[in-house]
């Protein structure tokens, strides 16, 4: 049986949830990206929505992280540095902070 009895009711609901999750989770890159482009040359300057099993969660925001490439000679030798592993950690932190400080529509969940 559906949460409310009507299965039109919850499809809508469930429809509404994820697209304001979908725009959460795009909100949630912007403000990670800019925070890793102060640190590193961005591949691109956008965020993209790709259909991955571990970001679909219809209710939670989510971010899929691409540091730099080890395709790449100069980024595979700065991903093996302490000083790049740390600055990219820190930078990941603070776009999830400043995520949250504009007022993540997750935390108003809360």
């Amino acid at each position: 049986m559906s949460k409310s009895g009507d299965r039109y009711v919850d499809h809508t609901m469930f429809d509404m949830v994820q697209s304001l999750t979908i725009a959460d989770s795009l909100k949630f890159g912007k403000a990670v990206l800019n925070k890793l482009g102060k640190i590193n040359k961005l591949h691109k300057n956008q965020v993209e929505q790709a259909g991955f099993a571990v970001l679909k969660a219809p209710d939670i925001p989510s971010i899929l992280v691409e540091t730099a490439f080890i395709s790449n000679v100069e980024e595979e030798r700065k991903l093996k540095t302490a000083t790049f592993q740390q600055e990219v950690a820190e930078s990941i932190l603070a776009g999830i902070k400043a995520y949250f400080a504009d007022g993540a529509t997750l935390a108003r969940r809360g």
